[in-house]
């Protein structure tokens, strides 16, 4: 049958087409490139017209049906293409209405093809000024509404999409590490995040190419006007009146034949990148949300009906009211049955839950966080919890190279509702309490304004602070308050806390981990020294001291150059701490400078007065026990408050709380201020790098009187 002949023939033609597909695109390039030298027959002009406006039309209505942008991501490439395509169909077009072999002006007509002439006479009609109007409106809707507005919003949504690609990444990151998705899943969503960037990007360029083509368009036209009415009445001798009548009437079609699609393509850009990251057709959502509530439909045909009681016309007023209320009450009724199958569905989609058995209640996460029945709500997948906990986790890798593990979130009906607990391998190690639909304002010192609100504290630096409802941000910020989002003081507890114990949560897996992606990078050192000349837990000893005194471990190829230095010598991790602080000197008092208004850098540091420096050296002794600090209890009682009392003497000038000690007796100072919970950093002074200078504040001296002293 004939119809079975085409479909085999469309199938067979397809197929071809299928199997060099990749050539299509080169083939069409090249042929522009030729129209731009060689002058077209008409009716391959208009054949190439008509293409161009379906063209146009397609990418409209797949740009309108799409349910993600990402569903089109050539568009910005067939973007650029339409634009050549136009603007070589203008040359052609030129070509034709300019060198045209016509007797008179009115054989000019039919020189430039049926789809130029046909648009010239159908929006001119009989009135040129009335087409010329048309046109002008068109083309001035067209640069000055369409290309600018879409322009301006390619611009944003590119700068947009890139500002949130970290805050994207951590969320992602922190799903993965809470356990909510798999691997495949988090490295979709990457490639998903990479892609849109990309897309949004070339949106962007993409997008000054309809602005110029406009321009062009706009040019083009008065050239085409201003050259046909020199070539009818210079070279051809025609009277001008015919001539401006054929040549306006051919150049108003051409115009057209080009802005239309030109058009098209412009409302198609807009119309993908206003769709916005919200899933679902645009022909879907219009509907759906203007629909969503009947009471303001009902509210505008209430006001139609009143303006059909004066005197503008009643008829075009009353219809309009009639169908809004139409479209309202409709409205009601989809929401309502709506509401009906939810509720019913409900019992029977609600999940089940996982079973509990002796294996899963014996399992203890390394970091877990438990929280009141009042916070739940911020710790959904896509919460604020969730995703300060994958910065926080980020954070920390980037400043001290440290991998927290999983962090796990759950409900803890023992907590208050506003409480929450962090744990470590099961055990408390710190808690709080915030209000999570309110902002916490710590004040920034005792000239901050007043201001109302429930008084709290900030349980990470245990700082007064006031609970205020997010409306009154702006005024406490005016008042030099520091506003915090409820779920940010959690997940900045978290992070100092986990800093705290970071030599805990160091365990010998991590450094494994930390091992193998080194040798993918440092083969040989890695070979040449693990576990040759160190073991792994001599090597977990060193790191877990770095991070005590946080000193990040992100330089572990130096780390393990000085550990397989040394470590033939001494296997003492006191000892081989020293000598890796001592390679990492420049990263260590770095981190402890600042800079200063004359371009150096400086560390404002307490010392250690003479005579206290020799009773620590006396009374240091290094054994199988490792190091030991052998003196009286009442001496080292004296030298932790000698220091804690000179520590302000930094602290009120806005510096670092910095020791710095001689090699020799560094040690021994740390562990007496760790016993003693004092937070400060003790530097020796051959970690100082040359590039740094050290200003001495103050002397920490043993003169104090001691308990026993006070108490008589």
């Amino acid at each position: 049958m004939p119809t079975d002949w085409l479909s085999q023939t469309a199938r067979k033609i397809g197929d071809a087409f299928g199997a060099r597909r990749d050539l299509l695109l080169p083939a069409a390039v090249l042929a522009l490139l030729v129209v731009l030298v060689v002058p077209l027959p008409a009716a391959i002009l208009d054949l190439l017209l008509v293409a161009n406006i379906a063209i146009a039309s397609l990418m409209l209505i797949n740009a309108i049906t799409q349910r993600k942008a990402l569903e089109f991501s050539s568009f910005p490439a067939l973007l650029l293409g339409t634009t050549l395509l136009r603007l070589v169909l203008n040359i052609a077009s030129t070509r034709l209405i300019l060198g045209a072999d016509a007797s008179s002006p009115a054989a000019v007509g039919g020189v430039a093809g049926s789809v130029i002439s046909g648009f010239g006479g159908f929006v001119a009609g009989g009135s040129l000024i009335v087409g010329f109007i048309i046109f002008a409106i068109l083309v001035i809707v067209q640069f000055v509404v369409i290309t600018k507005g879409a322009t301006r919003m390619s611009e944003v949504t590119a700068r947009f999409t890139l500002d949130a690609m970290p805050g994207k990444q951590m969320a992602i990151d922190a799903d993965l590490s809470a356990g909510l998705i798999d691997e495949q899943e988090a490295t979709r969503r990457r490639g998903e995040i990479t892609a849109e960037a990309d897309f949004y990007g070339a949106m962007d360029g993409a997008s000054k190419f309809v602005r110029g083509d406009a321009v062009a368009g706009l040019i083009i036209t008065g050239i085409n006007l201003v050259g046909g009415i020199l070539v009818g009445v210079w070279l051809k001798g025609w009277t001008f009146g015919e001539t401006a009548s054929a040549f306006t009437r051919l150049t108003i079609g051409d115009g057209l034949a080009a802005q239309v699609p030109a058009f098209l393509i412009a409302t198609a850009a807009g119309m993908l990148i206003a769709r916005g990251g919200d899933e679902g057709t645009i022909s879907d959502r219009i509907p759906e949300q203007l629909a969503a509530r009947p009471k303001a439909l009902l509210f505008i045909s209430g006001f139609l009906g009143l303006l059909a009681m004066t005197p503008l016309p009643t008829v075009p007023l009353l219809a309009g009211a009639l169908g809004l209320g139409f479209v309202a009450w409709a409205g009601r009724d989809a929401q309502a049955e709506a509401r009906r199958e939810s509720e019913q569905a409900a019992p029977r989609e609600a999940p089940a839950s996982p079973e509990v058995t002796p294996e899963r209640l014996a399992q203890i996460s390394e970091l877990q966080i438990d929280l009141g029945t009042a916070l739940l709500g911020l710790a959904g997948p896509d919460g604020p919890i969730v995703m300060g906990i994958g910065q926080q986790r980020n954070r920390i890798a980037a400043e001290f190279g440290l991998i927290l593990p999983g962090v796990s979130v759950r409900d803890d009906q023992a907590l208050r509702p506003r409480e929450y607990r962090i744990r470590l391998r099961g055990e408390s190690v710190g808690r709080g309490e915030i209000h999570p639909r309110k902002l916490m304002a710590i004040p920034a010192g005792p000239h901050s304004a007043p201001l109302e609100g429930v008084p709290g504290r900030d349980p990470c630096y245990g700082l007064d602070s006031m609970w205020i409802d997010p409306e009154r941000r702006t005024e406490a910020e005016a008042g030099d308050w520091t506003v915090v989002e409820a779920a940010s003081v959690l997940t900045v507890h978290l992070h100092g806390l986990a800093l705290q114990h970071a030599d805990e949560i160091l365990t010998r897996q991590a450094v494994a981990d930390m091992v193998e992606d080194l040798k993918t990078r440092r083969s040989k050192l890695v070979e040449e020294t693990i576990p040759a000349v160190l073991k792994l837990g001599e090597l977990q000893a060193v790191l877990q001291r770095l991070l005590a005194e946080r000193v990040p471990i992100l330089d572990l190829e130096r780390i393990v150059e000085t550990l397989g230095d040394w470590a033939p010598h001494t296997k003492d991790p006191d000892v081989l701490l020293e000598y890796v602080r001592n390679a990492l000197g420049r990263t260590i008092s770095a981190r402890l400078a600042t800079d200063e208004a004359d371009g150096t850098r400086r560390i404002r540091a307490l010392a250690i007065a003479p005579e206290l420096e020799a009773e620590l050296t006396a009374g240091i002794e290094r054994g199988g026990a490792g190091l030991q600090v052998n003196l009286a209890p009442d001496r080292i009682e004296t030298i932790a408050r000698g220091t804690r009392d000179a520590l302000p003497k930094l602290l009120d000038l806005g510096y670092l709380p910095v020791v710095v000690a001689s090699p020799a007796v560094r040690l021994g100072l740390v562990r007496i201020l760790e016993s003693h919970r004092i937070e400060a950093s003790v530097l020796g002074f051959n970690e100082i790098d040359r590039s740094i200078d050290l200003e001495s504040v103050g002397l920490i001296s043993c003169d104090q009187p001691t308990a026993a002293e006070r108490r008589a």
